[in-house]
């Protein structure tokens, strides 16, 4: 039992941080059918950002609040990347999006090559550690030696990750905003000769998605201390695949996608082997789109004849 607690504390953990980084992919691909495979690359950006602005708050400026350190570095984060989203949007996609189907999806492969390329010129191809934050943990339950443990860390990302799908939630749902997003979602045409301005929804999505994978990279860079050049490849390609585990398309189903890829990794690796985790992730993957092509909560596709 107390393996089976710590081996769900971590996969939730997990999983909110794939969820983050799922729901860039599925509004993109929402609003207009395209995967954004930069966007993983644009997570790991995020983290080198808030690990130089933790880094020079904490030992130039003399922070010594570690919390407020961390909710300006995130904050910083969120702007930057979304900027960085932007740009990206406005050079790489937006002059192809009248072009075949596949011209987008390489331009988004050759964003992912130059960004993962710059940074190991700007930072170079070695880990580059974070000092410990929020060490303290709290015992839950303890037996034979075994300790379940629930760390402030991972207390952090769980508060930090409902916070702030409740409010996206609210933005998608209640607010002008959201109503273009979706508007643009159903019929781009019919959106745009009601008004709605379908470049800037756009591009706001973008950003929206970038902001939150930089919540994403935050919190990865807390909770494992360490981030490298490459690691925008890996949780990118498992936040897509939560992505399409869910439905894509679907906030809700992004979310529910990366917290079972987080579970489906933490206990696989916690009872069976570590080494076949990613297998064991793809191959139930595989086994659901057999019998629900669509995702989980994903919404059939209608042709319109």
């Amino acid at each position: 039992m107390e393996i089976f607690l710590q081996q769900l504390i971590n996969g939730i953990t997990l999983g909110s941080i794939y969820g983050l980084i799922a729901i860039g992919y599925t509004m993109v691909f929402g609003i207009i059918g395209m995967v954004n495979f930069a966007h993983g690359d644009v997570f790991m950006v995020s983290a080198f950002i808030a690990m130089i602005f933790f880094l020079l708050f904490t030992t130039v400026l003399g922070v010594s609040s570690v919390i407020m350190a961390l909710i300006a570095v995130m904050i910083i984060a969120m702007v930057l990347t979304g900027l960085l989203n932007w740009a990206i949007e406005r050079v790489a996609y937006r002059p192809l999006r009248g072009s075949f189907r596949l011209a987008p999806l390489i331009s988004a492969i050759g964003m992912s090559i130059v960004l993962s390329n710059f940074i190991q010129v700007a930072q170079g191809p070695r880990n580059k550690p974070l000092p410990p934050v929020l060490s303290g943990t709290i015992t839950l339950m303890e037996r034979n030696n075994f300790a379940a443990t629930i760390s402030y860390k991972q207390i952090m990302i769980w508060v930090v990750t409902a916070v702030l799908l409740a409010g996206f939630w609210y933005v998608v749902q209640k607010t002008p905003l959201g109503r273009a997003q979706r508007a643009c979602e159903q019929d781009r045409k019919m959106a745009a000769l009601l008004g709605v301005n379908v470049d800037r929804t756009i591009s706001l999505t973008f950003v929206m998605g970038a902001a939150l994978a930089a919540v994403a990279g935050t919190l990865y860079l807390t909770y494992y201390g360490v981030v490298n050049f490459s690691d925008g490849f890996t949780p990118g390609v498992k936040a897509f695949t939560a992505a399409v585990l869910g439905g894509i398309g679907s906030l809700p189903g992004a979310v529910l996608g990366g917290l079972l890829i987080g579970l489906i990794e933490t206990f696989w690796s916690g009872y069976f082997s570590i080494d076949y985790k990613d297998v064991a992730a793809f191959s139930i993957l595989a086994i659901v789109l057999i019998f629900m092509p669509q995702g989980l909560l994903g919404r059939p596709e209608v042709e319109k004849v």
